[in-house]
């Protein structure tokens, strides 16, 4: 007995440093690594854990709070929704400072200054300096960013046309093969693509200028204020600069910054070039400001959808066809389409196609959309209209044939119009899932129904009103498919009987 008591004391004697380095407090921090260098990246020696330079700025953060920074992946347009759910304290991402953040977000102050800068095709550069020089011309940018704001506004400034990204990777790609004419994004992701590719240069002078903060909840203003002391504290002794020069990413601009700061002067989210903020408005003049983009929006949903469908069906048709009368070679290869298509993901197949042939076969946006949906869709109809014709009676099919009708007649005549009944149902499930998954198509520039959504949520600071109109107006356009379909089926089933 005393032996087992002096071995519980020797436990808790020993205990309190191991549970004290297990439950040190953590600073949770979120961030996106999916083509985030030089800001977040995957380490390539090691892709479990992450590198760059706001990676550096949480560990200082964290350090100076007596923390142990921790990171938590968000995709980069959700990392405000996420920091005001309280899935991480701090968002640092290349987060920019704006004043639809300001209106609902506790921002850290500025601790980098960039510049939104114009990059065109060296071949163009003599002719296109300014986006006053791109009347009638495509600009692409990354979504939900201010460099969007500017060019959004620049449409009606000066007839450019707006293309926006979910990466910052593609607009440039795109610049060199002709897709678009210039790419207008901060001067640190410019400058990082132009030492990696070459074919464009970037001019040095400013669209507008901003900084990059971290982004906190509202109610979190305290600990907003203890790292706003540990970023001047960097800022006077040199660690900013040390990072910032580690990652190549130090300039002019921000010594010029730092002294702002320390000196206490209130920076405005953007200089250089205006932009009307809707999340300064009242929340129903903004809805009532963006409600007609949602609606054209909608509209290029509803097209591409009914165009998608009448294709898929189509394509369906001739592959159920194909595969219960064609011959063996035609029933193998189709065959392999329909799996190949059903075990890769939708969101692949449309980068392939748009992307991935672009060398050799350079489709528009909308078009690659529209067919990319459409190939998917094509597999899964034609299983729908195979099972259909499958499950028609066989000795309808003898009797036909002992009536003296060809198979195509017999097809035509008997077993293609049950199949179809068959079907229908089906069939408008699928249209109603292509009506959502045609969201997808935003990663190939097409600005549907949900990227305007959460355009406009990025901008209001607030997905409530954009969602509840967003769901308001699929239910518009699926819901009277569905009654349609229902209608059909009670007509075909009395005249059944």
């Amino acid at each position: 007995m005393l032996r087992f008591a002096a071995t519980i004391v020797l436990i808790f004697m020993c205990a309190p440093a191991t549970l004290f380095a297990q439950s040190r407090p953590t600073l949770r921090w979120a961030g996106d690594a999916e083509g985030g260098a030089p800001y977040v990246e995957a380490d390539p020696g090691d892709p479990a854990r992450v590198v760059g330079f706001d990676v550096e700025v949480a560990e200082l953060i964290a350090s100076g709070l007596g923390r142990e920074a921790r990171f938590v992946e968000v995709a980069y347009a959700s990392i405000d929704q996420s920091i005001a759910r309280g899935d991480a304290d701090i968002g640092l991402s290349g987060i920019e400072d704006t004043p639809a953040r300001r209106a609902v977000y506790a921002l850290t102050l500025p601790y980098y200054q960039f510049r939104e800068v114009l990059s065109v095709r060296s071949s163009d550069a003599g002719q296109f300096r300014s986006l006053a020089d791109l009347r009638g011309r495509r600009v692409g940018t990354l979504s939900g960013t201010i460099a969007y704001d500017i060019l959004v506004s620049a449409e009606r400034d000066h007839g450019i046309i707006a293309v926006s990204y979910d990466d910052d990777v593609h607009p440039y790609s795109d610049l060199l093969i002709g897709r678009l004419d210039a790419v207008l994004l901060d001067n640190v992701l410019a400058e990082r693509r132009s030492r990696t590719t070459s074919g464009f240069v970037t001019h040095p002078e400013p669209v507008a200028v901003s900084q990059y903060v971290g982004v906190l909840a509202a109610g979190n203003v305290d600990l907003r204020d203890q790292i706003d002391r540990i970023l001047k504290g960097a800022m006077t002794d040199g660690r900013l600069e040390a990072i910032y020069r580690k990652w190549k990413i130090w300039n002019d601009d921000q010594p010029q910054l730092f002294r702002r700061v320390l000196a206490g002067e209130v920076i405005p989210p953007v200089t250089g070039y205006h932009t009307e903020s809707i999340a300064t408005l009242p929340r129903w003049e903004a809805t009532r400001r963006y409600l007609p983009s949602l609606l054209r929006a909608a509209t290029i949903t509803l097209i591409l959808s009914c165009g998608a469908m009448v294709l898929a069906v189509a394509l369906g048709v001739a592959i159920a066809t194909g595969r219960l009368y064609g011959n063996r070679a035609m029933q193998l290869i189709l065959a392999g389409y329909v799996e190949l298509i059903r075990g890769t993901p939708l969101l692949l197949q449309l980068f392939v196609l748009y992307y991935g042939i672009a060398a050799a076969v350079r489709l528009p946006a909308f078009l690659a959309a529209l067919l990319g949906v459409a190939l998917n869709y094509a597999a899964y109809e034609s299983e729908i209209y195979r099972s259909a014709l499958l499950a028609v009676p066989a000795g309808q099919l003898e009797a036909s044939r002992t009536l003296g009708f060809s198979e195509f007649q017999t097809l035509r005549l008997i077993r293609g119009p049950q199949a179809f009944r068959i079907a229908l149902a089906p069939m408008t499930n699928d249209f109603v899932a292509l009506l959502k998954d045609s969201s997808l198509v935003s990663v190939l520039t097409v600005v549907e129904l949900t990227k305007q959504t959460q355009i406009f949520a990025t901008n209001l600071g607030s997905w409530v009103i954009p969602g509840v109109i967003c769901a308001g107006l699929y239910l518009a356009m699926s819901v009277p498919l569905a009654m349609l379909a229902r209608a059909l089926e009670r007509r075909w089933r009395t005249q059944t009987a």
